[in-house]
């Protein structure tokens, strides 16, 4: 447990920086820094923790080899610790900005279409058709759930990719 809770808190700390940084205008808010491909690659990034935190514990708990399924175990339990992270931090900022998230989110949605050139009606009926989600995120049961489900499969992907590698006891043999 102590390998998942260090290297889980680690991975989490990795993408909490990268939060408070993009979200609180340290960095640009525009373009790249503002898209989904660059959040999920700070979470790939900050998941290589969990083939840091496998290798560890296969070379000084399992004396340098492990089964895939043991492997695979330690990667989960890194996984969800570092998606509990996510969750808090997520929900921190959340409670730090007022619970605006989605009314921001909405108006930026509805900004690019009338930038586009799409009607007033359009933009009115974009905009009514993201209700529903703004309702229901408002709720806690539903906002966390959804909240660790976007980065928990990217976790389970590294996870079973350690796992995978790391059952090689020649892949980065422990040093001696």
């Amino acid at each position: 447990m102590k390998y998942a809770l260090v290297y889980g808190l680690l991975s989490g700390l990795v993408v909490a920086a990268t939060i408070l940084v993009v979200s609180f205008g340290l960095a640009d808010r525009q373009g790249f820094f503002a898209s989904e491909y660059f959040g999920y690659l700070v979470m790939l990034v900050a998941l290589t923790f969990i083939f840091v935190g496998v290798k560890r514990y296969r070379d000084v708990e399992k004396g340098g080899v492990i089964k895939f399924l043991p492997a695979l175990g330690m990667g989960l339990a890194i996984a969800a610790v570092a998606a509990l992270a996510y969750v808090l931090v997520w929900e921190i900022y959340l409670a730090s900005t007022g619970y605006r998230f989605m009314d921001d989110y909405i108006a930026a949605i509805a900004e690019a279409r009338r930038a586009e050139g799409a009607s007033p009606a359009a933009v009115a009926a974009e905009v009514a058709s993201w209700e529903g989600i703004r309702q229901n995120y408002g709720n806690p049961l539903f906002r966390i759930p959804i909240t660790f489900i976007e980065i928990f499969p990217v976790g389970l992907l590294v996870a079973l990719v350690s796992a995978a590698l790391l059952r090689n006891p020649r892949l980065l043999p422990p040093s001696r």
